[in-house]
């Protein structure tokens, strides 16, 4: 059965000591909770260490929100999948939209981050999404599918199924905007079906997708209700407890 997750992405925000006090603040509130998801947080390359020492034996996982295509060598500024492991964090945020857009970051150079990704026992969080235009010329399936194709379709069924997906409607990310539930699970449907034409309905139903645009309190209860909405990558909620916690609880 494929997981429920409730991420956070914390973004370029909060000095080191700043995101250790949410970390000990999101710890307390899940203390002696059932929560029905996987929590996790994809925070700065500085908090990494820190945050999975913090962590302690809670259940939220970290993530980081990037790592180079490259595994070793003279990238002045790049930090490599080897170097997230060695942290401590199990997760990698890659393809985020504003990767793509701000760093240039393409199909090809994402399919060589996942690759090193998986083989530094990371589960890579892979965001794909439309922007506005698209979507109002009715491309965004034309757009997710490229996407998934080009970039994750030469693994393997076995590594495939490492990875989670997140759903990323450009347009609703930081505008207010939020696609409505029934846009949301039509388009997580049609990710199922794209997944389940090349590695099978076994692997399509275990994989997780997200949704990533704009996800609050007040939205997350009838967005998650979709059968193929399997959680969401939070930005801006994920950075004050008492707006993530809720997200988490609408599970």
């Amino acid at each position: 059965m494929r997981k429920n997750i409730v991420a956070g992405n914390w973004k370029m925000n909060k000095t080191l000591q700043e995101g250790l006090a949410i970390v000990d603040a999101l710890k307390t509130a899940l203390a002696g909770k059932t929560i029905n998801c996987d929590v996790i947080l994809g925070t700065p390359f500085i908090h990494l260490a820190c945050a999975t020492d913090a962590i302690g034996d809670s259940k939220i996982g970290i993530a980081a929100q990037n790592c180079a295509d490259k595994a070793s060598g003279a990238y002045t500024g790049e930090i490599s999948a080897a170097m997230v492991a060695s942290t401590g964090a199990k997760y990698v945020i890659l393809g985020h939209s504003e990767r793509r857009a701000y760093y240039g970051e393409t199909d090809a150079t994402l399919k060589e981050k996942v690759v090193l990704a998986l083989a530094n026992g990371l589960t890579p969080i892979f965001c794909i999404g439309e922007v506005l235009e698209e979507r109002e010329a009715n491309k965004q399936e034309a757009v997710v599918k490229a996407q998934i194709e080009n970039a994750l379709f030469d693994l393997s069924a076995a590594d495939f199924s490492k990875l989670v997906l997140a759903y990323e409607p450009v347009w609703a990310i930081g505008t207010g905007k939020t696609a409505t539930s029934a846009q949301a699970q039509e388009i997580h449907a049609f990710i199922r079906k794209t997944l389940a034409d090349k590695y099978g309905k076994e692997v399509a139903d275990n994989t997780s997708i997200l949704y990533g645009g704009s996800c609050n309190a007040s939205n997350a209860k009838e967005l998650f209700s979709n059968p193929d909405v399997d959680g969401g990558l939070i930005g801006g909620a994920s950075l004050e407890v008492d707006k993530f916690m809720p997200i988490i609880e609408a599970f």
